[in-house]
């Protein structure tokens, strides 16, 4: 059912609220530490033990992986996270059911076609979208109880949960490394992720709800098709970009661009296990003290952006010998994109302090154009750039696209902020 009208609540003392905010977001950094540290060393690995071409078949199974991914979250977990975050239990459990069998379903759907275009294509490119294909139901499944756990206020399990996938992974990748191939390491990767998928069921209590796909998807259609859209626009402008850089330069360039975005991963960890929380805590803001939404945004984004630039610079002071020691090879080539790599992700996160608000606002339809927009400069940037200089040109490329993007993120949130005081009417999903 749903609730209209005001939906402010009171706000618990300053103090408390702040600690437990604290909390969730520590919970989140801790997540994304342990899911980020798994996927890190599986690309370094490949990188150090295959090569450059290897590397790059690698990447373009991941970036595949990626846009998949965001499917799943766009039908299923934002429209949990946005609608069922802070809800009764007996609410979220019902949502919970119904949003990881659509996740589910996704996987079981989309891997049955990457499956047969692995079979199809053959080759070394084959084999590695064939064992995605395989994996696919696992990967979202796992993906869908940490945003599961989260919405709950939970961030604990979230933890244990990809702590449980690192575990499995260390036995996984001794079988790959035996083996030598980038299909192994995609198997070991994605299978001890199928463990952690299994975990979740039994951390929950709750088992994924297939059946329930139809009406999930229906009863949040607002949101879902057009966060299905807007996600699909991020890692689909992440795809196209790596396959035309393939195009373009070769498959090579495609690992090297891999391999600077490796350097920054520490840093993405911290963008990422932030942007698990910052969704639902902003709607949690919106809902205490809605006027304190837009200081929150920009607070969350600034400060990602000032990460990012510090992390780089520290990047630009590492000694050859610690980079060749850490990506081998790839080193000499990623390392001259450090700076435009690092002030891509500085606009990135900057954009993200906005992205937060807008969804806590379910203002679905500027948080699209807002993200429309900010894929097809990416793409052109990407492509454009690659086609005047190559990978550096690419890298400078993608840059120039987040920077101009935030911006426009920006504006479209100061734009809902005014239209929710002139109107303000928010929704809050019980059920």
């Amino acid at each position: 059912m749903t609730t209209e009208g005001e939906t402010t609540t009171p706000a618990p003392p300053a103090g408390s609220a702040r600690r437990a905010l604290a909390g969730r977001l520590s919970w989140g950094l801790a997540d994304q530490a342990a899911s980020s540290l798994s996927n890190f060393v599986v690309g370094i690995y490949v990188a150090r033990s295959l090569g450059l071409a290897a590397f790059g078949v690698f990447s373009l199974a991941w970036v595949t992986y990626g846009v998949v991914l965001s499917v799943a979250r766009g039908l299923a977990t934002d429209p949990l996270v946005v609608r069922f975050s802070g809800v009764p239990d007996a609410s979220w459990r019902g949502a919970v059911a119904r949003s990881s069998g659509t996740a589910l379903g996704v996987g079981a759907a989309v891997g049955a076609a990457c499956l047969a275009v692995g079979l199809a294509l053959g080759g070394s490119v084959g084999p590695a979208f064939a064992c995605l294909g395989v994996l696919l139901p696992g990967l979202l499944l796992q993906d869908a109880w940490r945003y599961a756990f989260f919405a709950a206020g939970t961030g604990r399990k979230a933890f244990v949960n990809d702590l449980v996938w690192g575990v499995a992974l260390v036995p996984a990748m001794v079988v790959a490394a035996r083996v030598g191939s980038v299909a192994a390491y995609l198997l070991a990767w994605g299978g001890s992720a199928a463990v952690a998928a299994v975990y979740g069921c039994v951390q929950s209590g709750i088992r994924p709800r297939p059946a329930g796909v139809r009406g999930w998807l229906r009863d949040h259609r607002d949101l879902g098709y057009r966060y299905l859209v807007e996600n699909v626009g991020v890692s689909g402008a992440s795809q196209l970009r790596a396959y035309g850089l393939g195009a373009i330069v070769g498959v090579g360039a495609v690992g090297v661009v891999r391999g600077a975005e490796l350097l920054l991963g520490p840093f993405l960890a911290l963008l990422m296990g932030l942007s698990l929380v910052t969704v639902a805590e902003a709607a949690r803001v919106l809902r205490r003290t809605p006027h304190r939404l837009g200081r929150f945004c920009l607070l969350l984004g600034g400060g990602q952006a000032v990460a990012a630039l510090l992390w780089g610079a520290a990047l630009l002071l590492m000694p050859d010998r610690l980079g060749a020691l850490v990506l081998g090879d790839v080193w000499g080539s990623a390392s001259a994109l450090i700076v435009p790599v690092t002030l891509g992700v500085a606009g990135a996160g900057l954009g993200t302090g906005a992205a937060a608000g807008l969804r806590a606002l379910a203002a679905a339809r500027r948080s699209l154009r807002s993200q429309l927009f900010a894929s097809a400069c990416y793409v052109i940037g990407g492509l454009g750039g690659a086609a005047v200089a190559g990978t550096a040109g690419s890298a400078w490329g993608v840059a120039a696209a987040t920077v101009t993007a935030s911006a426009v993120w920006w504006l479209q949130l100061r734009s809902a902020l005014r239209e929710r005081r002139q109107n303000p009417i928010p929704e809050v999903r019980t059920s």
